[in-house]
């Protein structure tokens, strides 16, 4: 992993040919800004030279085809696994410093689901950065948690063992999970992947909620139809950037075009995006 840097330092971001270009400035009110992230399994990167930045009190989209990035990329500007380069700052400070103000809901397939707990103590665990991981939970705590779990129509499932659950309520527990923490940035890794028409709805009403109250939510998606709809940024990926800015500008056929490398039907790309252009 990439080593912080001293205060006033900026990223020396990494080229195609090996030299070092421009350092490149890191927006200080940025909820999440990534420069020059390069991450590598084996000797083909994943993620090549990665510069992103996504706004504030907004709901942004990372896109691209199966195996272009995007869930690496998050993963990587997390720590969750290691980069190769590249730096990553969370409103303006190195992510190291600032882990408390993230909050991050991983794939619902990553987690082991036979593991003997209960949906409150999943919750609650979204509390321990608090208490530390000996520490005990006040009443205070305690209903902040069931509070959450009625926030996501789980409220009645609080002592349900987690592998009871169906694949769309695991995905509302741990989406609980992440308001807990009372998060400035929540990251989110296909929130809306195998789960039903009832809770991809429910999810989004509670993202725009937050959204509402000024948090930043970033997440790996899917589904280009309903981009427009949910969100008002977009990233779009194939192992380099290719794009990234509103949905409005963004999110165009030639844009999708670059980023799929001609997997779309020229009629799809036309419904998904009807200003066209590049």
């Amino acid at each position: 992993m990439a080593s912080p840097m001293s205060p006033g330092q900026q990223p020396t971001i990494a080229t195609e040919n090996g030299r070092a270009a421009r350092p490149v400035a890191v927006p200080s009110g940025a909820p999440l800004a990534v420069r020059g992230l390069t991450v590598s399994y084996g000797e083909k990167p994943a993620v090549f030279s990665v510069d992103a930045t996504f706004p504030a009190e907004s709901m942004s989209a990372i896109i691209g085809p199966n195996g272009a990035g995007k869930s690496t990329l998050l993963k990587a500007s997390l720590g969750v696994i290691p980069r190769l380069s590249g730096d990553v700052y969370v409103f303006g400070q190195a992510i190291e410093k600032a882990r408390e103000r993230i909050a991050y809901v991983p794939q619902r397939a990553s987690v082991d689901w036979d593991f003997p707990t209960t949906v409150m103590d999943v919750v609650q665990m979204g509390l321990y950065r608090r208490v530390g991981l000996l520490g005990r939970l006040s009443g205070r705590m305690a209903a902040r948690a069931r509070d959450c779990l009625d926030r996501v129509g789980m409220a009645d499932f609080a002592h349900r063992q987690i592998g009871q659950l169906s694949g769309g309520q695991q995905q509302r527990v741990f989406l609980a999970r992440a308001l807990a923490q009372d998060a400035d940035l929540y990251l989110l890794d296909e929130p809306f992947a195998g789960v039903d028409a009832a809770t991809e709805r429910a999810i989004i009403d509670v993202l725009k909620t937050l959204k509402a109250e000024g948090k930043a939510v970033v997440a790996v998606h899917h589904d280009l139809s309903t981009v427009r709809d949910y969100f008002d940024h977009v990233f779009l990926i194939n192992v380099r950037r290719i794009a990234e800015g509103p949905v409005a500008t963004a999110f165009t056929t030639g844009n999708l075009q670059a980023t799929y490398g001609g997997r779309l039907a020229a009629t799809h790309l036309d419904e998904l995006s009807p200003t066209g252009g590049a």
